[in-house]
């Protein structure tokens, strides 16, 4: 769909979208109110090739993820993509969404997670359930490659239908998903870097956090007595402490970011800028959607509409969209409610 929304109809067959681009997209239910203030830490080496961005998604992690009910193997992968598209879109400059688009023929599909220039998150894992289960069958703890199967990884930047598209695909390469952003950044963007994803429930609820590490290209904020090979060792060191960091590290509410990266990173002097929030950011709306219905001839919408009702569900945030069949036809949809799941 040319919105990039995923959406079900008792129909399940709707493939035309609003020009409306889902960013400046007003008109939409009611979502939970959560912000994490300090979504998003970018860090630098002072004087060094190094910097990078901490993200921890605090509460926000189980809001998003707990929309829906799936094994935790498949939460958990959603949950890294979530925080991987955090921590990319903060490092880019743009207006509008930048996305994480993953298909292959494995019981996971298909997995999609994106991020606002705002910090508005969303993201959503369609799951084969019959495939699934015969993979935890004989494996409890599959990884992401055996999840997603063999397809593509794309990364997108949306900044609505008067700019161009950027899209960035490759095929899927890698074990885990950190390894499937590696293999993308070092095939398509020749980008070093180094990426570090965790999810897992705990006491507090889901929780799910990314550490990337980037080797900055030519000599923009290098200390110019470093010469190269200082430079190259500067970037060995980095990339040796940040594999020290525990997947209980960066889940933990209770370690400040400007702490932990100081646990990191100390001996080389490091500092933090600005944190930027990121928050609960479905943007799916029923004046969109009102607009699809009416593409529809009468026949259509007579077979998709369940007890004079048509309910169409964004599969973001599991929020259900009800449609008095009466009250759509060529309406704007006037006097359609929704109800949440």
């Amino acid at each position: 769909m040319r919105s990039g929304i995923p959406l079900r109809s008792v129909a399940s067959y709707l493939t035309v979208m609003s020009d409306t681009p889902a960013f400046l997209d007003k008109d939409r239910p009611p979502v939970p109110h959560i912000v994490v203030p300090r979504g998003v830490t970018p860090f630098f080496i002072p004087g060094r090739p190094v910097r990078g961005r901490l993200v921890r998604l605090g509460t926000l992690a189980d809001a998003l993820l707990t929309r829906h009910t799936s094994p935790d193997q498949v939460t958990r992968l959603s949950g890294q993509a979530l925080a991987l598209v955090a921590g990319l879109a903060s490092g880019l400059k743009f207006q509008g969404s930048f996305s994480l688009h993953a298909k292959g023929d494995g019981p996971v599909p298909m997995l999609l997670a994106d991020c606002t220039d705002t910090g508005e998150l969303r993201g959503y894992a369609r799951v084969d359930a019959d495939r699934l289960g015969a993979l935890l069958h004989t494996d409890h703890a599959p990884a992401a490659d055996a999840l997603l199967g063999d397809g593509y990884l794309a990364f997108s930047v949306d900044q609505g239908p008067d700019r161009e598209r950027h899209q960035g695909i490759v095929s899927i390469t890698g074990g885990s998903l950190a390894e499937m952003a590696l293999h993308y950044f070092d095939t398509s963007e020749q980008l070093r870097c180094l990426v570090r994803l965790a999810c897992a429930p705990t006491e507090n609820g889901w929780r799910a956090g990314a550490l990337i590490l980037e080797r900055i290209a030519g000599d923009g904020g290098i200390d110019p007595t470093v010469d190269s090979e200082e430079q190259e060792e500067a970037w060995r060191t980095a990339l040796v402490l940040a594999g020290t960091l525990t997947d209980a590290e960066l889940l933990d509410d209770d370690l400040p970011p400007d702490q932990l990266l100081y646990r990191l990173f100390h001996s080389e002097g490091v500092a933090t800028d600005r944190s930027r929030a990121l928050s609960y950011g479905c943007r799916c709306s029923r004046a969109r959607l009102s607009g699809i219905l009416e593409t529809f001839p009468t026949d259509d919408l007579n077979h998709m509409a369940v007890d004079g009702d048509i309910i169409m569900t964004c599969e973001f945030c599991n929020y259900h969209f009800r449609f008095p069949r009466n009250a759509v036809h060529g309406k704007q949809g006037t006097g359609a409610v929704e109800d949440d799941a």
